[in-house]
């Protein structure tokens, strides 16, 4: 399984950004991804989810900015991200697990099988 995001990049405070992930060499339907952040001298943070069986979840910090959805194919998730903020700079990354169906919370990270290599995101003030 491999995994590419794309969109990161710079904007500026109060600016959107939409990020994407595709999921590629995987065929079945259950089809878990996660987008986590982690920004200098903070710890990783899991950001929203979209289960296999598209339940989603995004943390309460950016739930009334930030949504998560999925093509119809199943294999390329978004993340929508308005009004950011310059502390939400940090490189965004996006995981997958074949074995999460139903979301309530960020899924735990030794569930996840495969990881993107990350993008960008710069909020300038």
């Amino acid at each position: 399984v491999q995994l590419v995001e794309s969109g990161g990049g710079s904007v500026q405070t109060g600016g959107s950004m939409r990020l994407s992930c595709t999921v590629s060499n995987y065929r079945y339907s259950t089809v878990c991804i996660t987008w986590f952040r982690h920004a200098p001298g903070k710890e990783r943070e899991g950001v929203a989810a979209v289960g296999g069986d598209d339940s989603t979840y995004t943390i309460a910090s950016v739930k009334d900015r930030f949504s998560v959805s999925r093509d119809n194919d199943r294999y390329t998730a978004h993340l929508d991200m308005n009004k950011l903020q310059p502390e939400e700079t940090a490189m965004y990354f996006c995981a997958f697990s074949s074995r999460v169906m139903n979301i309530r919370n960020i899924p735990p990270v030794a569930l996840f099988e495969a990881w993107g290599q990350g993008t960008q995101v710069t909020v300038s003030s």
